[in-house]
């Protein structure tokens, strides 16, 4: 079975940073990204959280775009997420408070960009051709690492089913799970095309 590849990797009009997309996404997150044109249309972080548990099982992956190259980071920025919230002896999951907080904090933390020395696929990437361009991909991946842990965090800590005396769901949610899902956490120590955004 073959990975899965960015929808938007067939649109010409895409600028590009380098050689890696600078696509629209909804948000509310203030940033320089173009605003998605059709918000109830998937944009390029609904992708990456969509095709991540399936494409991390992958250590290879053919480049067909320049939006193939933003999947491939977001993906990787998703395991570094994943990563953060892990349990360790003597400290459990965070709730989904705290953990929103962390991967807020994670999101705007210093990063390498292509072309950088700590930047993992270095071989893949062409580098910013000017300090502007290196400074609005850098804005660019702020305001989408931000918006993506917002969603991330949405997917982790889903709001628990309501039960009716019955034992049946009444159809109302109440309050969020107390820790993330396992289904995700599950694939916390993969890592997609065998790399990793950070030291972890």
């Amino acid at each position: 079975m073959p990975a899965y590849h960015s929808s938007y990797n067939d649109d010409p009009s895409v600028r590009q940073v380098g050689n890696t997309a600078i696509l629209p996404i909804s948000t509310k997150v203030r940033g320089p990204a173009p605003i998605a044109s059709d918000p109830s249309q998937p944009d390029i972080i609904e992708e990456a959280l969509d095709l991540f548990r399936a494409n991390c099982l992958f250590r290879n992956f053919e480049i067909k775009g320049p939006a193939d190259r933003l999947l491939i980071y977001l993906i990787l920025f998703i395991s570094e997420c994943l990563t953060k919230l892990a349990p360790t002896p003597g400290r459990p999951s965070p709730g989904y408070q705290e953990a929103t907080k962390v991967l807020q904090t994670l999101a705007v933390d210093s990063f390498a960009l292509p072309g950088d020395a700590g930047f993992p696929l270095n071989s893949l990437y062409h580098a910013p051709g000017s300090r502007p361009d290196a400074d609005a991909l850098r804005s660019y991946l702020t305001q989408t690492r931000t918006e993506l842990a917002l969603r991330l965090a949405d997917r982790l800590y889903p709001p628990e089913q309501t039960m009716g005396p019955d034992g049946q769901p009444t159809g109302q949610t109440g309050a969020r799970a107390a820790k993330p899902s396992k289904w995700w956490m599950s694939f916390q120590k993969r890592r997609f095309m065998g790399r990793s955004l950070g030291s972890a």
